[in-house]
């Protein structure tokens, strides 16, 4: 077992690229010599880089898909506060406010299945002044826009569109029924198409298996995606979820180094749930993972900015100005 795993890794370090197959024998190594290896690819294809951003809740609640996980459904009796889209001001002042702690990288991210254009072209009017006055990376997520409204939100300054394939082909009809992940690999590849980079990922803990883990990594490598966000499933109260089992740190630790023999060039970003964890996340940044979310998440308390930097800098990581 210990000779397939440093057989894998020199594969990937040689720029192979793994299997399926291979990847579950992967999942199946001791974790005291998977994490390690899994650092080591982290080392060499990316040093010491680490990719910090925030997110704001730019539009909360009133959702019209069912997602299951998700406390901003309108299908789901949750405690969530429903607001409209944010102005200028409100969106401007959060991202002078993390800049001035240290962060690189603030993403704005509205519910519902897409922006309507009249709140495509009041948010792109938030993005420029954004740009203008603060120096950040400006990310979005839109859910299922069209290229020619990407194109738009490219103009306005922002560098990068997320979106979630959230599971595996097989498992996101288990997932979500009101529309397909066909749809969101249709809305990355037309952000791909003017020219923005994409992030996407999954929640890890939905009921999925490792197959299914396996099989989305592998769909985020066929589609080039560079950020991928790895969540553990925070079970809301009032979503079908709700009593999902927690994953644990050791599951996570096993994902993330799974994830970055497949992704050995991503930032593999924890994101939602990260504060569920004792660490926080501490040895997912020795197991592969080099990214991340501070702050606040969209509808539950993240970790703070000062505390996720001290740890960053006690693991060795610079925190990068140009992930893109």
């Amino acid at each position: 077992m210990q000779q397939q795993l440093k057989s894998l890794k020199q594969k990937v370090l040689e720029g192979g690229k793994i299997s399926k197959e291979e990847a579950l024998g992967l999942a199946e190594m001791p974790l005291e010599e998977l994490c390690p290896a899994a650092d080591e690819i982290r080392k060499a294809f990316c040093g010491s880089s680490f990719d910090l951003c925030t997110i704001i809740n730019g539009k909360s609640g009133k959702c019209s898909e069912n997602c299951k996980y998700c406390a901003q459904s309108s299908f789901y009796r949750t405690n969530v506060e429903s607001y409209p889209l944010l102005g200028t001001e409100e969106l401007v002042r959060q991202a002078q406010y993390n800049s001035e702690r240290g962060v690189p990288r603030y993403s704005i991210v509205t519910s519902g299945k897409k922006l309507s254009s009249k709140e495509v072209e009041q948010v792109c009017e938030s993005i420029r002044a954004i740009k203008e006055k603060v120096d950040i990376s400006v990310c979005v997520s839109f859910g299922l826009l069209e290229e020619a409204e990407f194109q738009k939100v490219k103009e306005a300054g922002a560098a990068r569109v997320h979106n979630n394939l959230e599971a595996s082909e097989r498992y996101f009809p288990k997932v979500c029924t009101t529309h397909t992940q066909k749809d969101k690999i249709g809305a990355l590849n037309a952000a791909k198409n003017v020219g923005l980079s994409i992030c996407s990922g999954g929640i890890m803990g939905l009921g999925e298996t490792m197959e299914d883990r396996i099989d989305l990594a592998i769909s985020l490598r066929e589609l080039g995606v560079n950020s991928v966000p790895v969540n553990l499933l925070n079970p809301i109260p009032g979503t079908p979820y709700e009593h999902n089992p927690r994953l644990t740190e050791d599951d996570m630790r096993r994902i993330v180094a799974v994830f970055r023999f497949i992704l050995p060039e991503a930032f593999i970003r924890l994101a939602g749930g990260r504060g569920l964890m004792e660490d926080q996340g501490r040895k997912c940044f020795q197991s592969g993972a080099n990214a991340a979310i501070t702050g606040d998440m969209l509808t539950t308390a993240g970790i703070t900015i000062q505390r996720d930097l001290q740890m960053l800098q006690e693991l060795g990581y610079q925190v990068a100005r140009d992930c893109e």
